[in-house]
């Protein structure tokens, strides 16, 4: 099974069920990807989401990516990706996947541009980091075409509509 441990800055607190929708963002992530089987699997899988601000992703992403500037999620696997599919194995039927981290000032800016709200837009963002927990990336063209294929399915399945559709 998944669960998903969520930590918020009070700049988040916003009237949302962010617990709630963290829960369905990982859950529609994982089931949209090859790992499933995670969601029902007698063991204990967790991820670890934190609703940050600017300056704390800011200073995550120069220490971890060499960036000084804040970016909108940033995620930290716990588990290679080769290794997901032996969770089961655990000495003690827990692994972490691994931490999901979002700057709430760049979220909130990049939902004004796309016209979504901060909630559509956080999903997005926890779906994206949660594939990047379960080793997706996109380094080339073909990786960011096949994950944000897996985006848009989870995403579709939460009732939120293609995040990468150009419109003019």
């Amino acid at each position: 099974m998944i669960e998903v441990a969520v930590q918020l800055e009070p700049s988040w607190e916003d009237g949302t069920d962010w617990d709630k929708l963290a829960i369905e963002a990982v859950t529609a992530a994982v089931r949209a990807s090859p790992y499933g089987e995670i969601l029902t699997a007698a063991y204990s899988a967790e991820i670890s989401i934190r609703l940050a601000d600017d300056d704390e992703v800011r200073a995550l992403n120069l220490q971890y990516r060499q960036k000084d500037k804040p970016t909108n999620v940033l995620s930290f696997p716990m588990v290679q990706d080769d290794f997901l599919r032996t969770l089961a194995y655990s000495d003690d039927g827990e692994s972490l996947i691994g931490d999901i981290i979002l700057a709430r000032g760049v979220c909130i800016g990049e939902a004004t541009e796309k016209g979504a709200t901060a909630a559509q837009h956080a999903t997005h963002l926890m779906v994206h980091g949660t594939l990047h927990l379960l080793g997706f990336d996109h380094i080339d063209d073909e990786q960011a075409e096949a994950m944000e294929e897996l985006e848009r399915a989870a995403l579709a399945t939460l009732g939120i509509d293609d995040p990468y559709l150009m419109t003019e």
